[in-house]
């Protein structure tokens, strides 16, 4: 990696960037689950705290030495106050903006200029280091598979998995889960013929839903691992549920 280690918001960034469709990443859902990182980042590093709800700087001077995170923090100081919901969702694509910015200037990802209709001026994005994003990927799979005890997996990296099940990013599938929260299964996927007939079948739910307890109970796992004070826990559960909502509404169907 260029940078060991990235920051949690850059570290979402690259977990949702799909290399054969590098557009999808610049959607709403992404750039709440971004922001939402940032937010748990800005907590972790003791800049931010929660003041009965609401998102409160420690302090109007201090400084992270990270772009990405100065610049919500400069954002937070200078607006109403909000409680963490809101915050993951206002403003969230200037966040995402700026932690794209910054890794294409590590180089992971990169800038390609182009021209639509061979006129106007465009810029597109590409995976740049697939290699570290995949590892990236791995990583989160091991942590929510419970290949590791949830009390010796780095707090960072117990921030990621569960930020990223929120999410339901790719990379935080459950197989087994069909259809549980923090998977990648479509709507009704567990409805497909054949799926629930016979003895068979009622095996299979019952042992889906088995699968399904136990990474509800992996995840609540390590969001304790990732946020061991109580503050820190209300806040990620805030923002998780934020990011959780969006990803819902993204994947609710449209139309009558």
């Amino acid at each position: 990696m260029p940078r060991d280690p990235l920051s949690l918001p850059a570290r979402l960034c690259l977990l949702a960037w799909d290399p054969a469709r590098p557009g999808a990443a610049d959607a709403a859902r992404v750039h709440h689950l971004v922001r939402a990182g940032a937010l748990v980042e800005l907590v972790r590093r003791g800049l931010l705290r929660d003041d009965d709800g609401i998102a409160t700087p420690v302090d109007l001077d201090s400084e992270t030495g990270d772009p990405v995170l100065d610049g919500l923090l400069e954002l937070v100081r200078e607006s109403l106050p909000h409680g963490w919901r809101p915050w993951v969702g206002l403003h969230a694509r200037v966040t995402f903006d700026a932690v794209r910015e910054q890794l294409v200037a590590e180089g992971c990802l990169r800038a390609e200029k182009k021209r639509v209709l061979g006129v106007f001026p465009s810029v597109e994005y590409a995976l740049a280091r697939r290699d570290t994003a995949q590892a990236l990927g791995r990583r989160v799979r091991e942590v929510l598979a419970g290949q590791v005890p949830a009390g010796e997996v780095p707090e960072r990296d117990a921030a990621v998995a569960v930020l990223a099940a929120a999410a339901e990013l790719g990379c935080a599938g459950d197989p087994g889960g069909a259809g549980e929260p923090g998977t990648v299964n479509e709507p009704g996927a567990a409805n497909e013929p054949g799926a629930a007939r016979g003895s068979g079948g009622a095996r299979g739910q019952g042992s889906a839903a088995g699968a399904g307890a136990r990474r509800r109970d992996r995840i609540a796992e390590l969001a304790g691992r990732a946020a061991p004070a109580p503050a820190l826990r209300g806040v990620l559960d805030e923002v998780c549920g934020a990011v959780s909502d969006e990803t819902a509404h993204t994947k609710a169907p449209t139309g009558g």
